[in-house]
């Protein structure tokens, strides 16, 4: 496609993020909510719709969508009413799904993005209901039968809709990218696409640029990575606007996303409301949800991604490169916080977070509430580089790996113990800096005829004779100074 056919158009995009709640047990029963049981081992009768039973409301999903909700800046309703979502299908043994259809417990709200110009950008939200998920139905086990485990059945979700706010699919990958990680940070979901616990369908639009009516919306599920999320949008936003550009009708249909051909395929024809046959759920009883219970959950509110990301540009002064790497992940937010507590050198804290800290739980497969060395000693690992007792060189090569082994004695005492405190004598240096003037004649001579870039060379030269000890500041302003007088 040209880009002169594209730009005519612009594109319509809408989510729908479905996000399993890390509950002990599930929505409406005490079957346990667990990934990775053996198949149909986490079933109830209530799970599996049996006549005469009862669901009973999970409390704890109650407060994580009102955590959420609170994070977006959402309204959060006082009167719920549950619905029956009625459709068949086999991972769905009740043959209804417990839903909320009239009085979502969010409504309002939106999630901070960047736009594809990195400027912020407020994602609009629809609505966040609760819901309960169905059974997962497998065809690659068995050639000819289609498996059905109902272990999933009943775990709760949480379904965040947003407004058609949504203009190109690396928005659209940046804003399930920002719920995930929100959602993480509100420990409520882990956020795992390859595993289900979070899933994404897009409802896809295009139209003549600057026009005000919306085409007809086609929805793309089955995405298992917000990659593909991203892929998936930006097929479908080429094949609508070829078929306006043909003059072909585009019909409101559900499709999947082929990921191995990139490509979306026709699954049905999208289903509207009425075909779900919504009526009020006679078996719960309404909720109601005070303003003491949202404080009560707002004072127990994490820190924020978005809050943090704030704090460390305006208050720390890092980039937004760099804040935006040390809030991807909570616990590596978390743990950098914690050493500016005792640091003020956020720049260098920063740089050891995501450099050798970050390299190796990366290596090593390992989170950060593994990592073996305290925030108190990567603290005084600063202080020793900036009062000058060591160089940055020698405390990521000879002291970090020393405290990974043993975190019991401090970078000060590790230095000491293995000769490595710099060596900042005015005369010492200068005898290292004679050796290295010695041992080097042509390239002195070169310097002196212009070549100034050989002061790198002959630093080198100048740490290997002085075995790493020589602080490189003071050594590096006395060998321009001994040079140049030569």
């Amino acid at each position: 496609m040209t880009p002169e056919i594209r730009a005519k158009y612009e594109a319509v995009i809408g989510l729908e993020v479905h996000a399993q709640m890390l509950t002990q047990s599930k929505a409406y029963s005490n079957d346990v909510n667990e990934f990775g049981a053996v198949p149909n081992s986490n079933v109830s009768a209530i799970t599996l719709g049996h006549p005469g039973t009862l669901p009973k409301m999970n409390k704890k999903t109650i407060e994580f969508a009102i955590r959420l909700g609170i994070a977006v800046e959402a309204d959060i309703s006082e009167k719920q009413f549950f619905a029956r979502k009625n459709y068949f299908y086999p991972d769905l043994p009740k043959g209804y799904q417990i839903t909320q259809d009239t009085t979502p417990i969010c409504t309002n709200g939106r999630v901070y993005i960047k736009d594809e110009n990195s400027n912020e950008k407020a994602i609009n939200l629809t609505r966040i209901h609760m819901e309960e998920d169905a059974g997962k139905s497998m065809h690659e086990i068995d050639l000819y039968d289609t498996l059905v485990d109902l272990n999933r059945a009943g775990v709760p979700l949480l379904e965040i809709v947003s407004e058609p706010d949504i203009k190109s699919s690396q928005e659209a990958y940046n804003y399930v990218t920002e719920v995930r990680k929100l959602v993480r940070y509100l420990d409520i979901c882990d956020g795992n696409m390859e595993e289900g616990s979070l899933r994404c369908d897009a409802n896809i639009s295009v139209m003549p640029v600057g026009s005000k009516v919306y085409g007809n919306k086609v929805e793309v599920k089955n995405m298992n990575s917000i990659r593909n999320v991203q892929k998936a949008i930006e097929f479908e936003i080429e094949r609508q606007i070829e078929m306006k550009e043909n003059n072909e009708n585009i019909f409101s249909e559900t499709r999947s996303f082929d990921a191995l051909k990139g490509i979306t395929i026709a699954m049905r024809s999208k289903e509207a409301a009425n075909d779900y046959r919504f009526f009020p759920e006679p078996d719960l009883q309404p909720i109601s949800v005070r303003k003491e219970d949202i404080e009560a959950v707002r004072k127990e509110m994490p820190a924020l991604p978005r809050d943090l990301f704030i704090r460390f540009t305006k208050e720390f002064g890092l980039s937004e490169y760099d804040a935006y790497n040390l809030t991807d992940s909570k616990e590596i937010a978390l743990f950098f916080q914690k050493i500016t507590k005792l640091c003020s050198n956020y720049k260098s804290a920063a740089n050891w977070v995501m450099g050798d800290i970050k390299s190796y739980l990366n290596q090593q497969g390992m989170e950060m509430s593994d990592f073996p060395i305290s925030v108190e000693n990567i603290a005084l690992l600063i202080q020793i580089i900036d009062d000058g007792k060591v160089s940055s060189s020698v405390a990521s090569q000879k002291i970090f790996p020393e405290l990974l082994k043993s975190d019991e004695k401090t970078p000060l005492q590790i230095a000491e113990k293995l000769n490595l405190i710099q060596d900042s004598d005015e005369s010492s240096i200068l005898s290292y800096i004679q050796t290295v003037i010695e041992s080097n004649p042509e390239e002195i001579e070169r310097y002196k005829n212009g070549e100034k870039q050989l002061v790198g060379f002959l630093m080198g030269q100048l740490m290997k004779a002085s075995k790493g000890k020589a602080d490189p500041k003071a050594a590096n302003q006395l060998m321009r100074e001994t040079l140049d007088k030569l």
